[in-house]
């Protein structure tokens, strides 16, 4: 399906993104990376998506992940993006900044729940993939992806891509472990959406965390806003914990985007 212009979500992904997710298994156990560069082209009224990746893990998920590159076209009607093939089956739908995608990969023989998120500087993508076996959980891409439009002419663009990956590689191996002797409140503003789509205003969030012992604290969780509740909690630290450094709410209602910080 063509369109003679670009829908507004293809506006926000437009460009070359360069990234170096990491890779976990189902466990939760770091196996590596998967460097990846991918843009999304309009041209002549019709939308295809390219990928390149470079693999870099260790363990049986190596064999089924390792793909040079993908290639798909999207059917893009603005509210829906439809994956047609061939090398990825789905669709996406667009929240504002974010879209929330369900799709397979035979390349892979994965099912992906992805969702990405575009931060309000309009280069940076937060992106976390669920990957499935029927049911199952088999693995988990997680990380972050900056916006060039000149890396292979601008050597001081390729210097800041190639430094931010060689970062990444850092950053993707060191568990974000919470204080265990430190109280502190992470709080940010989501914008709230209903499951048409529709913006239906803002949420203010509020998450105050206070260690009980070494492995124990107590997280208060508050909403004010579109819908407001508050939540009490204690939660335990375990070898395989994690949190993500950009955070979405799902809801049955909608869906939730924003960042704590």
């Amino acid at each position: 399906m063509s369109r003679s212009q670009e829908s507004q979500w293809q506006e926000k992904i437009t460009g070359e993104w360069y990234g170096c997710p990491s890779v976990f298994d189902a466990d939760g156990k770091h196996i590596g990376f998967n460097k990846v560069t991918r843009s999304s082209v309009f041209d002549h009224g019709q939308t295809t998506y390219y990928m390149k990746t470079e693999l870099d893990v260790t363990g049986p998920l190596r064999a089924r992940f390792e793909a040079p590159g993908f290639a798909f076209g999207v059917r893009d009607s603005g509210n829906d993006r439809v994956y047609m093939g061939p090398d990825f089956f789905g669709a996406g739908k667009p929240y504002g900044a974010m879209v929330d995608a369900h799709y397979y990969s035979p390349g892979w023989s994965a099912d992906l729940k992805t969702m990405v998120h575009i931060l309000p500087d309009g280069q940076t993508q937060a992106y976390s993939s669920l990957l499935y076996e029927g049911p199952k959980l088999i693995s988990v891409f997680n990380g972050l992806y900056l916006m060039a439009t000149d890396y292979d002419t601008n050597p001081e663009t390729k210097n800041r891509i190639d430094q931010f990956i060689s970062q990444e590689k850092t950053r993707g191996n060191t568990p974000h472990v919470l204080p265990m002797k430190e109280a502190g409140t992470w709080s940010g503003e989501f914008q709230v959406y209903d499951a048409d789509q529709q913006l239906l205003g803002a949420n203010f969030v509020r998450m105050q965390y206070t260690p009980i012992d070494l492995r124990r604290a107590e997280v208060k969780l508050s909403m004010e806003g579109v819908e407001s509740s508050s939540y009490l909690y204690a939660g335990s630290r375990g070898a395989a914990s994690r949190l993500p450094r950009a955070g979405s709410v799902r809801q049955c209602r909608g869906l939730w985007a924003g960042a704590l910080h």
